[in-house]
């Protein structure tokens, strides 16, 4: 199954205030085939045609006049739906990347995405672990994902958050909340049969049997006992029919 995993930084927390609406400023995607990363990514920063609080700016590291050198969501609008397909969307509190989704394509005319569309991770793991952090990094201490090479330090510091980096932790975050790599374990049965049909037979040679018994190693006393006890279980006891 095709999802896309992705995350959004933005201008602040409301694409929708009438005077002075949020705006994406960076949109990370990450493609899965059957939970696991395929490879394809597609990542863009975004000219939101406004201030970037500087707030907002501790968090992303992205300014105004970096942005201001990209292009508009309105350009890059196809690339984004061309790689998103029909495939699911799966985000981290789905509820805020997908107002600031649905919004920007409402700016350029085109249809919202379903909301049956969207997965949210955050509701996975509070049924999960009731009462505990959900948070991203909270779920990716919990996972250990520095095990696979991501540093999650750097995203405590000024400008630690990025959409693409966001995306591809919770791409595996993901993928342990379905349950783990373990799941993906399976038996192929088409590439093992074609694999034992050019393989060459295995030929076991017989052996010879000895040509003197090995002694037993039963004792006298243990013989007797066995012997008293089969006794004892009567005339249908199996040990006589062997």
């Amino acid at each position: 199954m095709r999802e896309i995993v992705f995350d959004t930084e933005t201008t602040g927390l409301d694409p929708n205030n009438l005077d002075l609406p949020d705006r994406i400023v960076e949109i990370g995607l990450v493609e899965l085939m059957g939970l696991e990363r395929t490879g394809r990514e597609l990542h863009l920063y975004l000219n939101p045609e406004r201030s970037v609080p500087e707030e907002v700016v501790r968090v992303h590291g992205l300014t105004r006049d970096f942005l201001e050198k990209h292009g508009k969501f309105s350009v890059v609008v196809d690339e984004i739906l061309d790689f998103i397909g029909d495939a699911p969307l799966v985000a981290h509190n789905a509820a805020f990347d997908q107002a600031f989704i649905c919004a920007e394509l409402k700016r350029c005319g085109r249809d919202i995405i379903a909301a049956e569309r969207f997965v949210d991770t955050m509701i996975i793991a509070r049924q999960k672990f009731p009462g505990a952090s959900c948070s991203l990094d909270a779920l990716a201490k919990r996972y250990q994902l520095d095990r696979y090479g991501f540093d999650l330090a750097t995203r405590k510091g000024p400008g630690g958050h990025g959409a693409l980096v966001d995306a591809r932790i919770l791409a595996e975050v993901y993928l342990q909340l379905k349950g783990g790599r373990e799941q993906r374990l399976a038996f192929d049965i088409a590439p093992a049969a074609e694999a034992d049909a050019t393989a060459q037979a295995i030929h076991f040679a017989p052996r010879a049997p000895r040509p003197t018994p090995l002694a037993s190693r039963i004792s006298q006393a243990e013989a007797a006992a066995h012997a008293a006890f089969v006794a004892a279980l009567g005339a249908q006891a199996i040990w006589l029919k062997l």
